[in-house]
């Protein structure tokens, strides 16, 4: 084998051979291959959204932009590690950074205190435990962090790295999440 054909075996070592071919079809422009690739990955990448900025209109902006990038950086895609993964590590930073473009927006169109009582209040009256409301409550860096730590599985480091927070911070910010969920849910 030459040592292109190495470079190939190589960078296709964790997908399958139609989704590195899809991938490569991507990367050569291919907006047919992208919209197949779309469909098979929005509605992981919209989990993750929503996981992370605990609202319905924010996680489709934020997925959306995440495709909008996707397109744009697809080339960075070398087939070190599953695409799914490389691109879970793709959604997660870019979320991160549309929820801090957002929150001076949101402040002034919302009264993110009033809307949290509002939540708290209806939530209150269910006798249903929806564990997904209950995360969309938390503050934002609690709700950040305990997604990326206990949902998605980083370590501290790297949601410190992630958020550009302290890994104490980040620690500090799960132990908060973490109480305040009991708390909600009667596990005091």
């Amino acid at each position: 084998m030459n040592i292109q054909g190495n470079v190939v075996a190589a960078q296709h070592k964790f997908a399958t051979k139609s989704e590195w071919d899809l991938i490569q079809a991507v990367q050569c422009g291919d907006k047919q291959a992208y919209n197949r690739l779309y469909r098979e990955y929005i509605g992981q990448v919209y989990g993750l959204c929503y996981r992370l900025t605990g609202e319905k209109m924010l996680a489709e902006d934020a997925a959306q932009e995440v495709f909008i990038q996707l397109w744009k950086k697809i080339n960075n895609f070398k087939g070190d590690s599953k695409f799914s993964t490389w691109l879970h590590t793709v959604t997660s930073n870019i979320t991160i950074s549309y929820i801090r473009k957002q929150k001076g927006w949101l402040q002034k169109m919302f009264n993110i205190e009033d809307s949290v009582a509002m939540n708290a209040q209806a939530e209150e009256s269910s006798s249903t435990i929806d564990i997904e409301r209950y995360v969309a409550r938390l503050p934002e860096r609690a709700r950040l962090v305990f997604v990326l730590h206990a949902i998605e599985g980083y370590r501290h480091e790297e949601i410190a790295t992630m958020t550009n927070m302290a890994v104490g911070s980040s620690k500090a910010q799960l132990h908060r999440a973490k109480q305040l969920l009991k708390e909600w849910m009667g596990y005091e």
